[in-house]
């Protein structure tokens, strides 16, 4: 209640405000009565002072200073019994009192300060019944809405419409989760970026806070949810709710108690689901089912259909020295890998994260070109690379698989993606986004050690290999033409200038020189790798 509010008890009938009048909206929470000189100490914030000012009568100084302690410790006011050894209060105090907004009240002689005391406490214990009685019809209320499967949008339709105010539910990282009264409004997406960029909406020491956000100047009171690892989120309430609104405060409060157990129940389960999502997807990319007939049944389960087309990305953190230990780091990948699954909620096709070891996986459904791999999906993740590391000062990098045409396939893109993922890694590069490309012949090559490679040149060439006069050049290189003509004597003989009878002759050499038959194609696969060869190790 307000002093105000105590102005209008019955006992107080004949009393006044004698300075300080614009401070009689302050809030009393409890009522002293006391005369001793070192009354202060024994004084609370929101605490009505009523005295007879025994001890201050001769001295107004001694008064002024009482009353800046009071203002300094959060009292509501002081009301003194005039008449009986204060015959008036000093024009000085008064003044004092009206500069702080620091209310006196003037006590008539014949109202007892007991009587005063007494009712007022009456009063403030009836209200605070009243306010809990309140507050455990509403818990009750909201409770029910959980267990009859109204679920969380309804319980905050009703809380808006008991407090008028639109109200929606934010998650731990400032990402909507559900609103009551209309869409969310464009600040939700600015307190996001706040929220990435560290700025902490919840001020020290209080129960909610309240913002305004400009330029639109609209005013919100945010309300933390508490969970398990402070991962509920908050309730924010759009509008300026006031401490002196006690009803609406408890409303509000009842409401996110029973978010928070609700909240509680969701994060059980979707980690039960979780779990069973993760071991049958491991045991899908390790090759661990018995037939494909059963992957498909099983993945229905999940949601992810064989006709459907996906793409497969693995993300891990980029080691940075720091000394912590294994657990600290898998909670700290998990929140991470949690967070980057968000990321996606706004994609055109649904996201499914999964966990091996300390590396997450997202498998995304896609359409059917690889430009909506391109334009779409790299730019999310680029967007989550910036977001993570200003949220959580880490590094992310990421492998790109190519397109599964069905679910059954996506084991190929999960090893693209690991192949991209290690690619990129061994060039020493950090927060990168790597995509799967194919090999071309010479890059397996460069793969086999040099010396197995000159092996297989000189025994696939055999006498061709050691050419060095005109003669056996001309066959070597009519060899090469042959063979990137795909065996067509005309086309050679008209990309090289020469007679078609000049192409056979020299190929006929070739063959008594290699003693093996250009006809065969195992042949011609052996040689055609061991030109390669030729060129990659300029042989």
């Amino acid at each position: 209640m307000k002093v105000s509010d105590v102005l209008q008890l019955p006992v107080l009938e004949g009393a006044k405000v004698i300075a300080g009048e614009s401070g009689i909206n302050r809030e009393v929470q409890h009522v002293n009565m006391m005369d001793a000189p070192d009354i202060v100490h024994f004084l609370n914030g929101d605490d009505l002072l009523v005295t007879t000012a025994y001890h201050l009568k001769d001295d107004p100084q001694l008064l002024i200073e009482l009353i800046q302690n009071m203002v300094d410790q959060g009292c509501a006011g002081l009301g003194i019994k005039t008449q009986r050894f204060l015959v008036e209060v000093p024009e000085s105090v008064r003044a004092f009192a009206d500069g702080v907004d620091f209310p006196i009240i003037e006590i008539p002689i014949e109202v007892s300060l007991g009587e005063v005391v007494n009712q007022t406490l009456s009063y403030i214990l009836e209200m605070r019944t009243t306010e809990l009685r309140s507050a455990i019809e509403t818990h009750q209320k909201f409770t029910d809405h959980i267990i009859t499967g109204k679920g969380v949008r309804k319980l905050l339709e009703d809380l808006s419409s008991m407090i008028e105010h639109k109200v929606l539910l934010l998650d731990h990282h400032f990402k909507p989760i559900t609103s009551a009264g209309g869409e969310f409004p464009d600040w939700v997406e600015k307190m996001e970026e706040m929220h990435m960029d560290g700025f902490d909406f919840f001020l020290p020491g209080t129960a909610y806070s309240s913002f305004t956000c400009l330029p639109e100047r609209d005013t919100i009171t945010i309300f933390p949810i508490k969970t398990y690892k402070n991962k509920g989120g908050c309730l924010v309430v759009s509008g300026d709710i006031l401490s002196s609104n006690r009803s609406n405060i408890l409303t509000i409060e009842q409401a996110t108690n029973v978010i928070s157990f609700e909240l509680m129940k969701e994060s059980a389960l979707k980690q039960y689901d979780m779990r069973a999502r993760n071991e049958f997807f491991i045991n899908f990319v390790d090759g661990s089912f018995s037939s494909e007939e059963e992957v498909k049944n099983r993945a229905k389960e999940f949601d992810l259909y064989n006709d459907q087309k996906y793409v497969c990305i693995i993300g891990k953190l980029d080691q940075d020295g720091k000394d912590v230990s294994f657990t600290q780091y898998q909670m700290e990948a998990d929140s991470i890998y949690e967070f980057l699954e968000g990321e996606f909620y706004t994609f055109d096709g649904e996201t499914h994260l999964f966990i091996k070891g300390d590396r997450c996986i997202l498998l995304v459904e896609v359409g059917e070109s690889w430009v909506e791999v391109d334009s779409s999906i790299l730019s999310y993740l680029e967007q989550a690379q910036t977001r993570i590391n200003n949220r959580f000062q880490r590094t992310i990098s990421f492998g790109v698989g190519n397109i599964s045409q069905q679910f059954i396939a996506v084991r190929n893109s999960f090893k693209e993606a690991m192949n991209a993922l290690r690619t990129g890694k061994l060039s020493g590069n950090t927060q990168f986004i790597q995509t799967y490309r194919t090999k071309d012949v010479s890059e397996i090559l460069s793969i086999v050690p040099t010396e197995d490679l000159t092996e297989f040149y000189y025994h696939a060439l055999q006498d061709l290999s050691t050419a060095d006069g005109k003669e056996e050049q001309k066959f070597l290189h009519t060899l090469s033409v042959y063979l990137e003509t795909h065996c067509q004597i005309s086309y050679t003989a008209k990309k090289m200038y020469v007679h078609r009878n000049t192409v056979i002759y020299r190929l006929e050499k070739c063959e008594e020189l290699l003693g093996a038959s250009l006809k065969d194609p195992d042949t011609t696969i052996r040689l055609r790798l061991a030109l390669r060869v030729k060129t990659l190790l300029n042989l």
